[in-house]
């Protein structure tokens, strides 16, 4: 059984996997794994681009979504007259003319990676290129294009203990893992608002709900801090500088990454 690995520390957000995807399947008929995709309304491989944290802090963090092939297929249970079946090599394919009029087999998917046609009338998907697989083709065009490695096509024993299945469709246990997608992240700037100057090399800690220390750093030459790799959850963020007054922030990171911007510290009188 095969796997698409996404590496989320090695992807530069080109877009390339989909728009491959689309070079591949629009104006081509690869009848009976597939019909033509349509140009617009659908992506079998979706780059999704999540703009994280707010100014003067801002990630932006790209993540491909597609068919999972998942070992227990939402599409295959919702399909009828064998509409949607797995080939011997763990792909699963959407009959073209089997599926006709099935709007239940796209509906029917959690990660929303099928979608239905409305000019044929059938619900379409990512096929994990299976003609290109049996033309001699190794991987998927997605896979085949991605110029930094963050796409590859495995043996499922190979994935990373670290790694993930796809989040929109993990409890289907899907063949695409991530790994290496950022965590949450706190960031703050220590700054003397008298001299406006930033606070260098100040010790900032940062305690969970229970008050336990669990991450220190020193701020950089901008005065800077950044807490990385965080589970989703709240925290404080101290710091105790000389002829300065203690701060204690809440920093909530549960739904959200946290930029708690200029934090102004006030002189001991």
């Amino acid at each position: 059984m095969k796997t698409i690995l996404f590496d989320a520390s090695l992807c530069n957000g080109c877009y390339g996997c989909q728009m491959a995807c689309k070079d591949e399947h629009c104006g081509n008929d690869w009848s009976p794994i597939a019909a033509e995709q349509p140009t617009t309304g659908q992506f079998w491989c979706k780059v999704e681009q999540v703009t994280r944290g707010k100014l003067p802090e801002v990630k932006v963090q790209y993540t491909p979504v597609m068919c999972g092939h998942c070992e227990n297929a939402a599409c295959m249970e919702a399909a009828t007259d064998g509409a949607v079946y797995r080939r011997e090599d763990g792909l699963i394919i959407i009959d073209p003319v089997k599926a006709k009029g099935q709007k239940a087999i796209a509906e029917a998917c959690p990660a929303g990676a099928v979608y239905y046609n409305d000019a044929l009338d059938i619900p379409q998907k990512c096929t994990g290129c299976a003609h290109l697989i049996d033309d001699g083709w190794e991987v998927p065009r997605c896979v085949d294009v991605c110029a930094t490695g963050a796409l590859t096509y495995i043996d499922e024993e190979d994935v990373p203990a670290e790694a993930v299945p796809m989040p929109a469709a993990s409890e289907l246990h899907p063949h695409v893992h991530y790994m290496n997608v950022p965590k949450r992240w706190i960031y703050g700037v220590l700054v003397d608002r008298s001299i406006n100057e930033v606070v260098i090399g100040a010790t900032v800690k940062l305690l969970d709900a229970e008050g336990t220390e669990v991450a220190r750093i020193a701020t950089d030459e901008f005065g800077e801090f950044r807490f990385k790799e965080l589970d989703e959850q709240a925290y404080t963020v101290t710091a105790s500088v000389d002829g300065y007054e203690d701060i204690a922030l809440s920093a909530d990171a549960t739904d959200k990454d946290v930029v708690l911007g200029d934090i102004f510290l006030s002189a001991v009188a």
